[in-house]
């Protein structure tokens, strides 16, 4: 591990201003600059990468430490990276434009679309709407909290269906009553994503694609295909940090994650994605008004004080006043950290553990990004 982090510590690097299409170069260096060595030299992470886009639409693409801990590797600038939960944002746009379009009504049940889907112990499809899928207020349980174990383990290169990951849900009790809370689930998603393929009669991810992804020119963001353990282009390594030091987790079957968690992007495709959303690209204005109608988290959430939740859509206080629009993703081998502002900004901040191998580590990302979009 001690000769992991000295390689690591010798290898910081930046990337500087470029328009988002052309080869980087070096750049001066700056507060994000040092919020990445210090993710790498203090914190302990393999690698660090950021993308910050101003209100000119010019891009600024930043690495730090190594892809590789064995090889030492340089970082690929603006490289690929598991999105982990920020697919929600997918599936949600998706499920907002099949309303829009006069398929799906927000505050229709479950029921409706997928009959006798939601039965459980306080679970009854009845009773859930559409909008409470969307919202985390549905009192679903989050099927991931049981399968941890298994999927960084024997679990890790087995293909699950969407259906299994309903039924390990539906073994546990509801949260709550729906509408009676707020608590973050995977679940809600994977119901979604159900949701989408019932109406649509297509593969989520042929819809994600072709709704999203193709529509506003996502080039280096994709919905894995069934077996697909690997990240296509240029990428660090994701790695967990454990009590014996930091495992290599890339490679892995992600099927777990489905519609909650799938999709793989780059910090730079991220941006794109955000400003494209909020700019009103992909929604009409009262589907995107919808989406950003929030909920107040609750403080033992986990997620930072003062965050909304609308729908598939978080807002966080800046520090420079306003707030910025995203979400976060969190899968093996990889956190990120993207939000747009509604005056053109953008940035995401992405480490190479899902872990932290410090304790404030996840709180020094989440920092940066409130940097990427104040101090510049």
């Amino acid at each position: 591990m001690a000769a992991a982090v000295a390689v690591i510590a010798a290898a910081v690097a930046v990337a500087g201003t470029s328009p988002a299409s052309a080869a980087p170069a070096r750049g001066p260096r700056d507060a994000v600059r040092q919020g990445l060595e210090r993710l790498v030299d203090e914190d302990r992470f393999p690698a660090a990468l950021a993308a910050v886009t101003g209100r000119d639409g010019r891009t600024h693409h930043y690495t730090a430490g190594v892809a590789d801990t064995r090889t030492g590797a340089r970082v690929p600038v603006d490289g690929q990276i598991r999105a982990g939960s920020n697919t929600k944002t997918f599936t949600a746009t998706v499920v907002l434009q099949l309303v829009g379009e006069g398929k799906v009504d927000l505050d229709a049940y479950v029921e409706r679309y997928l009959p006798n889907l939601l039965r459980g112990e306080g679970v009854d499809g009845r009773e859930i709407t559409v909008r409470q899928l969307l919202q985390h207020t549905s009192g679903l349980p989050n099927y991931t909290a049981f399968m941890l174990d298994d999927v960084f383990g024997e679990g890790r290169h087995t293909y699950y269906q969407p259906r299994h990951l309903i039924d390990v849900a539906l073994a546990h009790k509801a949260d709550f009553a729906p509408g009676e809370g707020w608590a973050y689930s995977n679940t809600n998603y994977v119901v979604a994503g159900l949701l989408i393929e019932k109406i649509t009669g297509r593969p989520l991810a042929e819809q994600i694609t072709k709704r999203v992804i193709d529509r506003i020119g996502l080039r280096h963001t994709y919905f894995p295909g069934v077996g697909d353990e690997n990240i296509r282009e240029a990428h660090p390594k994701g790695y967990a940090a454990l009590p014996g030091g930091l495992k290599d987790v890339t490679e892995l079957d992600l099927s777990w994650g489905w519609a909650a968690g799938q999709l793989i992007s780059t910090p730079g495709d991220l941006n794109r994605f955000f400003s494209a959303l909020v700019g009103g690209e992909l929604l009409a204005p009262a589907q995107l008004a919808q989406m950003r109608t929030t909920v107040a988290t609750p403080a033992d959430s986990g997620w930072l004080p003062g965050t909304g939740y609308g729908l598939g859509l978080s807002s966080t206080p800046l520090s420079c006043g306003g707030v910025a629009w995203g979400h976060g993703g969190d899968t093996p081998g990889f956190h990120s950290v993207p939000g747009v502002t509604d005056d053109g900004r953008a940035a995401t901040v992405v480490v190479t553990a899902n872990t932290p191998p410090t304790p404030q580590g996840y709180e020094h990302s989440d920092a940066l990004l409130d940097t990427a979009l104040c101090k510049r």
